[in-house]
């Protein structure tokens, strides 16, 4: 009797999403996309045949390029820019459907709204992966569900916590490919599986993704922004495409939408570095180069941080002008500098910071927060308004280089996926280098570091200080432990097994 009572509930709930399906089902929504050539009143012209065919008062959902008409009862016209439009429609078959681009080109959303349309026709499995996903929130489920509420396509769709399904039977799956090789391999009866961020994919996970997808007249999609020529994802899929692969680059010129913040970004950033500008905007390879400050000195990969860690510390870059406001939430855990958090504003007002701090985590106001020492009167605006532990960070002659060689000390430098500008940043960050010879000078280019910048202040006491703070201890550690005066237990605990690398 209790095992009833105990899956009355969930019967309950099977039967209404079983009723809702059947209800949906009953209005479901025709889907027709804008073939290649066809104008928009053409397009117009075949909704109005197929609403007198139909004879019924169905939703009918059109994907179609950008749209200035006036609406039509009825009908939901699905926008994408129009060099994306031919890639995503189904009428044309294709194994791979590969787009590529700088930031700002609304591949992303796109291909995310032409996977929602193919799951109103097909009960299509869909696998969305990427190279590492630590939790949901790492994938693209809720861009999927923000895209679902956008077009007001709810009442055939459920969305859960860590699935979406539709009335048609279409499920997505969400996972990384890094850390799930088993789970991967044992995944069946996929239609589509689509890699986002597909920069990041080692051509290990390729070797296993690519022949999982089996199903006959299933399909690789793959966006992703390029890095390095010698990139897998680069090599596999632009500079050899595979047979069968539709492949479109795209630039931000070829999103009507572009919203403005991120044009203001990247006006910002051709101004100061074009040829970064080229590499995050343009989505042109970035060649790796003897001037870059960390090359080889991080990784982005997702984390979680524990009490052991050293932390967190926050640091804040004033923005001037046209330049972000940059700030940043870190760890220090054995010989690694964890990045956890950013928050960036190009043209950010006085007024508008604090909301924007808030980026760094709720409990960020109760901790000290380091902030450059030339914007007293910024300072003084935070401390009034909801962040009293900001200060004023350090600064002394040299500080810019003794934090360049404390932050390269670091083992490895650890950037959480999110920290998008901060990474942008670590990969740009480069000394001068002579115009006529090419030698690289000691001197760092003043451009692309905000987060850099701020990053520093929140180190700054043990920049300035080695011999203080966090180093003391370990330092304290380590001379005890030579002249064995810690007991063998204390010995043999991770601080005293770490500290000799401080000391160095």
């Amino acid at each position: 009797m209790s095992l009833i009572r105990q899956s009355l509930p969930a019967l309950l709930r099977e039967a209404d999403r079983v009723i809702e399906n059947r209800r949906a089902a009953a209005t479901a929504p025709v889907v027709l996309w804008q073939a290649d050539g066809e104008t928009m009143e053409q397009i117009e012209a075949r909704i109005a045949l197929t609403r007198k065919r139909l004879g019924t008062a169905a939703p009918i959902i059109v994907g179609c390029g950008p749209r200035t008409g006036a609406p039509i009862r009825g009908v939901t016209f699905v926008e994408f820019p129009p060099r994306l439009l031919p890639l995503l429609n189904p009428s044309m078959p294709a194994r791979y459907r590969v787009a590529y681009s700088g930031r700002g080109a609304a591949k992303s959303w796109s291909f995310a709204r032409a996977l929602i349309l193919r799951a109103l026709v097909e009960p299509v499995r869909v696998l969305c992966a990427r190279e590492y996903q630590g939790s949901i929130a790492e994938s693209v489920h809720k861009l999927l569900s923000t895209q679902v509420e956008k077009l007001r396509l709810d009442p055939w769709f459920t969305i859960q916590r860590d699935s979406i399904t539709s009335f048609r039977g279409a499920e997505f799956l969400f996972t990384g490919l890094h850390q799930n090789v088993a789970k991967i391999k044992s995944t069946e009866n996929v239609s589509i599986a689509w890699v986002e961020e597909a920069e990041r994919v080692s051509d290990e996970s390729w070797q296993v993704l690519i022949p999982t997808i089996r199903k006959p007249g299933s399909e690789v999609w793959i966006t992703f922004n390029p890095d390095a020529p010698t990139d897998p994802t680069y090599r596999r899929f632009v500079t050899s495409a595979p047979p069968g692969a539709l492949v479109e680059f795209v630039s931000y010129r070829d999103n009507p939408w572009l919203p403005s913040e991120l044009d203001a970004e990247r006006r910002y950033l051709e101004s100061v570095d074009a040829d970064a500008a080229a590499w995050i905007w343009e989505g042109k390879c970035r060649a790796a180069s003897d001037a870059q400050i960390f090359a080889g000195k991080y990784s982005i990969e997702p984390f979680e941080s524990a009490k052991e860690w050293e932390g967190p510390y926050f640091g804040l870059d004033f923005g001037f002008a046209q330049d972000p406001t940059a700030g940043v939430r870190c760890w220090i855990h054995e010989r690694r500098l964890y990045i956890e958090r950013e928050c960036h504003a190009v043209g950010c007002d006085i007024d508008a910071t604090p909301r924007l701090l808030e980026q760094l985590g709720e409990d960020a106001p109760k901790h000290t927060m380091r902030a450059d020492c030339a914007r007293p009167e910024t300072i003084s605006y935070l401390q009034r308004n909801g962040w009293p532990n900001v200060t004023a960070a350090e600064k002394w002659q040299g500080s810019v280089d003794a934090g360049i060689s404390f932050l390269r000390s670091f083992e490895k430098i650890v950037i959480h996926p999110r920290c998008v500008h901060t990474a942008a940043e670590f990969r740009a960050y480069s000394f001068k280098t002579d115009r006529l010879t090419g030698d690289v000078k000691p001197e760092p280019v003043d451009a692309f570091n905000h987060s850099i910048d701020a990053l520093r202040y929140a180190l700054s006491p043990l920049i300035r200080s080695p011999s203080s703070n966090l180093f003391a201890f370990y330092k304290q550690q380590a001379e005890a432990l030579k002249c064995g005066e810690l007991p063998t237990e204390r010995r043999l605990t991770q601080s005293a097994q770490k500290v000799e690398w401080w000391l160095k």
